[in-house]
């Protein structure tokens, strides 16, 4: 009989692993009265409630809301919020949560603390420190600060379910100063839940632990070098750039994308996966898993899953899924819906980078990059690598045809111009195209910057572009920035070679590159343009 060998996903494996400059143990007497807190605990019940029914099959949203009430269930008391009155819960000492408690089998309850930080833990200070609260459920547990759940698709072991007997982990404060309170509710559940588990509820361990300086950063310095090829580079990447490491331990990653929430989302074609780069914590986790492709075949494609990500206007997450062969809209409920997948009766190549636009088309290019025999695939069905467009109806037109290995695209900041990078070696340039006022190109393309006999691993790839309408392009040896002008201001040359880039953090001035194995990060002193926002 076979035996399976468990497998992580790769970055890190959760919140400051590493040890802390100081922990405080919140099952202690000490620890508690140094946070001047108090444990309050009250069992947990689920009460039959009316709730509005969700629409049926063949509606218009089949995930959305309906209007036919039933009956579903519902726990209570919902004791998550910060100002939630708790004066006649049980009052317990911190060894007493380690006694097990509800009333077993499938069961629930709460725990509730607030503690303020002092001005010293032992012999660290707690000012500009990283606090982390841990806790330990036998056998889940859900985690509330100050009345928030803060959760995105693919968290694990934040402030959601992490696993059985899993740790739960959540950022209080990055940059910590005494006297700061937090409110924690953390909702246990007895479990597995399936198998109607015959002990009871209890908490393992209940921890404050305090990073200082450089513990409390999950990123690592790497080596970095910069080519000043003008001056006014200096005004775009300053001096002394820093750039950090934030994510690594991968086969290959491309079409990074900054999302609302403060997120970096990225693919990884190889291991058919998006992962979700959280970097105020330092996690990364799976956001979707079989971004590319379920087919049966898979072990003949070296690349299947999702490359090129972006948002629509109505902060839809689009898709390149390369083994599908299509483009994919992810709707606000989860389902999908196909955007493209074939152009005059024909299935796509292997669609792999994708922009859009403010009035509602999508931008996509189309080259055989993951097919398994890539232009000489048997089973490829058009003979040409194409630029397509889809209009907001749907209709998918033709751009261009005449590029070997179109790849990496954007838009200038008003939206006039459309750049796409030509992945080819004997013909690496990056394509210009102006567009009217209704988006349509107006000429045929034109080549705006030729990389054909530069230097240096690698080939163009994708690329953005910054509000005063500066290229970044993934190129040989390095991240090229090119003025609107198309000149050549400088080269950015980090540890690997680079494949696509993306502009996040609160003001689009971090600026992260995925590369083979790694995710960077450099903070530049020009903000990014973010398309169809």
């Amino acid at each position: 009989m076979a035996t399976a060998t468990a497998a992580h996903p790769p970055g890190p494996p959760e919140l400051l692993p590493g040890r802390p400059d100081a922990i405080v143990d919140l099952q202690t007497d000490e620890g508690v009265a140094l946070v001047g807190g108090q444990w309050r605990y009250s069992d947990a019940r689920v009460e039959e409630v009316d709730f509005v029914a969700l629409a049926g099959p063949g509606t218009e949203d089949p995930l959305g809301p309906g209007t036919e009430p039933i009956r579903t269930y519902e726990v209570t008391p919902r004791a998550e919020a910060a100002d939630h009155d708790d004066s006649d819960w049980q009052a317990l000492a911190p060894a007493d949560t380690m006694r097990r408690l509800a009333n077993g089998r499938v069961c629930f309850n709460w725990y509730r603390i607030a503690v303020t930080l002092p001005e010293r833990v032992g012999d660290t200070d707690v000012t500009g420190t990283t606090v982390v609260f841990e806790v330990v459920v036998d056998d889940y547990a859900e985690v509330w600060v100050n009345g928030a759940l803060p959760h995105a698709l693919g968290d694990t072991g934040g402030p959601v379910v992490g696993g059985f007997n899993a740790p739960n982990r959540v950022m209080l404060s990055s940059d910590a100063r005494p006297g700061e309170r937090f409110t924690i509710a953390v909702f246990g559940i007895n479990g597995p839940i399936s198998a109607a588990p015959a002990n009871y509820i209890w908490m393992r361990t209940a921890t404050l632990d305090l990073y200082a300086g450089e513990r409390a950063s999950a990123a690592e310095s790497a080596a970095l070098d910069v080519e000043r090829a003008d001056p006014r580079l200096d005004s775009i990447v300053p001096a002394g750039v820093r750039l950090e490491r934030v994510a690594g331990g991968f086969e290959f990653l491309t079409g990074p994308l900054w999302s609302p929430e403060g997120a970096l989302l990225f693919s990884s074609p190889n291991t058919n996966a998006i992962y979700r780069l959280d970097p105020a914590l330092g996690r990364v986790t799976v956001f979707r898993s079989k971004s590319g492709y379920t087919g049966t075949d898979i072990g003949r494609f070296p690349q299947p899953g999702s490359t090129g990500l972006a948002f629509d206007p109505e902060g839809r997450l689009v898709i390149c899924q390369h083994g599908n062969r299509r483009v994919l809209r992810v709707n606000p409920h989860g389902d999908t819906t196909v955007i493209a997948a074939a152009f005059q009766g024909r299935r796509l190549n292997s669609p792999n980078d994708v922009v859009c636009r403010s009035d509602g088309s999508v931008w996509f290019t189309d080259p055989p990059f993951g097919r398994p025999g890539m232009a000489e695939d048997p089973d490829r069905e058009l003979d040409f690598c194409g630029v397509f467009r889809v209009s907001p109806d749907g209709d998918v037109t033709l751009v261009d045809d005449s590029l070997a290995g179109p790849g990496g695209i954007a838009f200038s900041p008003d939206e006039r111009l459309f750049y796409v990078g030509n992945r080819d070696l004997e013909h690496q340039v990056v394509t210009r195209y102006e567009l009217d006022a209704t988006g349509q190109p107006e000429d045929d393309g034109s080549v705006f910057f030729d990389m054909t006999s530069a230097p240096g691993e690698g080939a163009i790839d994708g690329m953005k572009v910054d509000v005063e309408g500066n290229l970044y392009v993934c190129g040989p040896g390095g991240v090229w920035v090119l003025s609107p002008a198309g000149e050549k201001l400088g080269l950015v040359e980090l540890p690997e070679e680079p494949r696509n880039l993306a502009f996040g953090g609160p003001d689009a001035r971090d600026l992260y590159v995925t590369a083979l194995t790694s995710v960077y990060r450099l903070r530049v002193a020009v903000p990014g343009f973010v398309p169809s926002s």
